[in-house]
């Protein structure tokens, strides 16, 4: 007998927290301690953009470790674009070998070509009785 299949809109993190590209490293990191997330989605400048997503590694190897301030280095100059999404109709074990394929870590979930949520490989393992 197979598990029932577990969709990504019925586990992703609904709350999707958006940053401007011209934003700096450090607005990012201080919206990210504020809402204790380690990634952010870099708003799209028009209908024809694509998302881009910036994340803490994102900050540690292209701010902290090189030495840079964060007051000095803009979102764009640091943000992962384009992106993969995760469609939310997905099954959550295709999501986490799509993730692992790809060496992405969180993903932001589409439906209907919008942003309605976020996914991160660890909670779909973590969060989801699959082994």
């Amino acid at each position: 007998m197979s598990a029932p299949i577990v969709r990504v809109g019925d586990v992703m993190k609904k709350e999707v927290l958006s940053i401007d590209g011209m934003a700096t490293a450090s607005d990012a990191a201080a919206m990210m301690r504020t809402a204790r997330v380690s990634e952010l989605l870099v708003a799209r400048r028009n209908d024809d953009d694509a998302w881009g997503m910036v994340t803490i590694t994102d900050l540690v190897k292209k701010v902290i470790v090189p030495g840079l301030d964060g007051k000095d280095v803009s979102i764009y100059e640091i943000m992962t674009k384009p992106i993969i999404t995760v469609p939310a109709k997905m099954d959550i074990r295709h999501a986490i070998r799509l993730m692992n394929r790809t060496s992405v870590r969180s993903a932001p979930v589409e439906d209907l070509g919008e942003v309605v949520g976020v996914v991160t490989l660890s909670s779909l393992v973590l969060d989801n009785n699959l082994l």
